[in-house]
């Protein structure tokens, strides 16, 4: 039996395909027109984000682990949440070359509208302007101990920040995981939603190239733009590409979600099964019929009700 569309989601795929047929897709390895691409569709996509209400946002900033600069931390929150809370931080998607926290602000204030708990959202460096492969998830490492340092100040229990991130994001998140357990560092839960994590997976498969809505040539893009000439050698660290990953004993409890329509499907699953394997636990949900970006698309069909209740149960219980 072959991969279907969930029903809920083909009248907005099919509008996708005719919005595609009448531009030209992006070169493989030109990550100018990919950034420009990625960043139009996010755009779009929080147009159509449900509204959200009560969140305010205010901006700090910390200076990035090389001391090269500062990134800025806007920091999510709602009038009710009291002290002693939980808090997540939070990494934008855009496939590492494009993206923002403001593209993203939308997204984050409805996290943070229905779960109740802050976030801080990070604005990473993008490849290629990052001095190193790895300075995405420095950068969310910077936003986790910076969040910790304050916590007090900002009413959050240190002992219960999570890590959270989509797509493009999601190797940024993970690998700042990684570097929490090999420095020390309390994280109390892991969230990846189809998270971009292996750099070798650059060629197409069995799924339709019609239903991508992230395909194998942008992924190419995204990960060369940041790895460059050791794009598939051996010589990549697994802060930056997690799927490299071999020792996943002590990281943090994890919550990752993909849709089998996703070309982060197959990754998304290994990742969960190296966590399961070295005892660590984790909440694994593969969404039959839906594409990568499936729940921003159609945020009333049902797959999407059900996996936006999940995340925000999994926010809720940090």
């Amino acid at each position: 039996m072959s991969y279907t569309l969930d029903p809920e989601l083909v009248p907005a795929m099919a509008a996708l395909a005719v919005q595609a047929a009448q531009t030209t897709p992006p070169a493989r390895g030109d990550w100018r027109a990919v950034r420009a691409a990625a960043s139009a569709g996010l755009a779009y996509l929080a147009s159509i984000t449900p509204p959200s209400s009560g969140v305010s946002a205010t901006s700090f900033s910390t200076p990035t682990s090389d001391g090269r600069g500062e990134i800025e931390l806007r920091w999510y929150t709602t009038a009710m949440t009291a002290p002693g809370r939980p808090a997540v931080v939070y990494t934008h998607g855009g496939g590492m070359l494009g993206g923002s926290i403001d593209l993203y602000h939308e997204v984050v204030s409805w996290y943070v509208a229905e779960s109740g708990v802050p976030f801080l959202s990070v604005e990473l460096r993008l490849a290629p302007e990052a001095t190193s492969p790895t300075s995405l998830a420095e950068d969310v490492f910077s936003g986790l101990t910076w969040l910790a340092d304050h916590a007090t100040d900002l009413g959050v229990d240190p002992s219960r920040i999570a890590v959270m991130g989509d797509s493009g994001g999601g190797a940024p998140t993970a690998g700042a995981a990684i570097l929490a357990r090999d420095r020390g560092v309390p994280v109390a839960k892991q969230i990846l939603i189809y998270p971009m994590l292996d750099d070798r997976n650059t060629t197409p498969d069995s799924l339709p190239a019609e239903l991508l809505t992230w395909n194998h040539d942008n992924n190419y893009t995204g990960w060369v733009t940041l790895l460059g000439d050791a794009l598939g050698t051996d010589d990549v660290s697994p802060v930056a590409s997690p799927a490299r990953l071999t020792d996943f004993a002590r990281l943090a409890p994890a919550y990752i979600e993909v849709g089998d329509l996703d070309i982060f499907r197959n990754e998304s699953i290994a990742y969960a099964l190296g966590l399961a394997t070295a005892g660590v636990p984790t909440e694994l949900h593969v969404h039959p019929g839906a594409p990568h970006g499936f729940e921003r698309f159609v945020p009333d069909a049902g797959v999407a009700r059900r996996a936006m209740a999940d995340r925000v149960r999994a926010v809720a219980t940090v």
